[in-house]
């Protein structure tokens, strides 16, 4: 097929570039928050009975979406009406190295997203790392966005032990190089098995910077590189709920659906509403694609501007962190570690006041 065809030449071609491939400098990327916003409703049957899990429980999604695979979901307005199958295996992987002490992992959520950037945009050093890792050991799964200041080498180093990383490439222009640089971390500083999942891009179409066809051949390259690595975990893209929902294409070339999603973003919602709103988003996504669904990042800024009747404190981002948690938090990413004060002020002057541990 044509597809493929197009594929595997841009994968012969990122493979033939990799091998002069140089590590890749210090790069900065912003995340955009200002998500498109679709009011839902949405409650998922099974057989037609009772619902299995409304918005107000605190259902995993992995088990609604494994509920049946006759299972219908009801959502106003449409964007979507679709049959939920069966759920498919969970991304899982052991995961031993690190020299960080062994993690209890009694965080409330699966996991955090980490920034190696000091708050003028320089790197963090190692040892920088290891004093902020050393605060997320209750975590037991690191989100990490990109392989530039050698953020993969020092937090294979300062993880814990049993720890595993969502690893990231952000640039797609530099997917052959990136790919390279993570094996050659993974190669000096752990196993591929402390590696939890790879994701190729982040809000690429929500951004408008990618099609859905485009994500395809993204991700098809970077399996590609990856399994040549030694790699045989889980490749995703990740985009916004509204961007997959929009976009259900996308829904075919990850191993399974990782989206990001806010509530703040809504307008609509307040810090304690946003748990129950997030568990409509993954019910929506489940439902849309027939995977398995995880967030991998959501949060509440708790400095800034208001959203509507969203409004950027500390005590609404604790409402909203802590009602995420009791809701989904098995499934959940929660944003970010510490606030990011290298990035510009953004939308509502809030960008850089996403941090829980700060």
């Amino acid at each position: 097929m044509l597809f493929q065809s197009v594929a595997n030449a841009i994968a012969l071609a990122c493979m033939a570039s990799s091998a002069v491939a140089s590590p890749l400098g210090h790069l900065h990327h912003m995340h955009k928050r200002d998500d498109v916003v679709v009011q839902t409703t949405v409650v998922v049957h099974v057989g037609g009975n009772s619902p299995v899990a409304t918005a107000s429980t605190a259902a995993s999604v992995d088990s609604v979406a494994a509920a049946s695979a006759s299972a219908t979901a009801t959502v106003t307005p449409a964007i979507i009406s679709a049959s939920a199958p069966a759920s498919a295996p969970a991304p899982s992987a052991s995961a031993s190295s690190g020299s960080g002490s062994s993690g209890s992992f009694s965080g409330s959520s699966k996991g955090i997203t980490y920034s190696p950037y000091n708050s003028d945009g320089t790197c963090k050093d190692l040892s920088t790392v290891k004093s902020d890792l050393a605060k997320l050991s209750d975590y037991s799964l690191i989100r990490l966005y990109g392989v530039d200041c050698n953020q993969v080498e020092n937090v294979l180093q300062a993880k814990a032990n049993g720890q595993q990383l969502f690893l990231g490439i952000f640039f797609i222009d530099q997917l052959s190089q990136g790919i390279q640089q993570m094996s050659s971390a993974i190669s000096s500083y752990g196993s591929w098995s402390d590696v939890h999942t790879v994701s190729i891009g982040n809000e690429l179409v929500n951004d408008g910077e990618a099609s859905a066809s485009q994500i395809g051949q993204y991700v098809s390259t970077a399996k590609s590189l990856l399994s040549s690595a030694g790699y045989s975990g889980p490749v995703v893209s990740v985009d916004t709920h509204v961007a997959i929902l929009n976009n259900p294409e996308l829904c075919q070339y990850s191993d399974y659906i990782a989206f990001n999603a806010h509530a703040y973003w809504d307008g609509s919602v307040t810090g304690g509403e946003a748990g129950t709103w997030l568990l409509q988003q993954m019910q929506r996504v489940a439902s849309a694609c027939g995977k398995n669904v995880m967030c991998v990042e959501t949060g509440w800024p708790h400095q800034g501007g208001s959203n509507g009747v969203a409004v950027a404190s500390t005590s609404e981002q604790s409402a909203a962190i802590s009602s995420i948690q009791s809701t989904c938090g098995n499934d959940v990413v929660v944003f970010n570690a510490f606030d990011d004060m290298w990035k510009n002020p953004g939308s509502n002057g809030v960008e850089q006041f996403w941090g829980i541990l700060n």
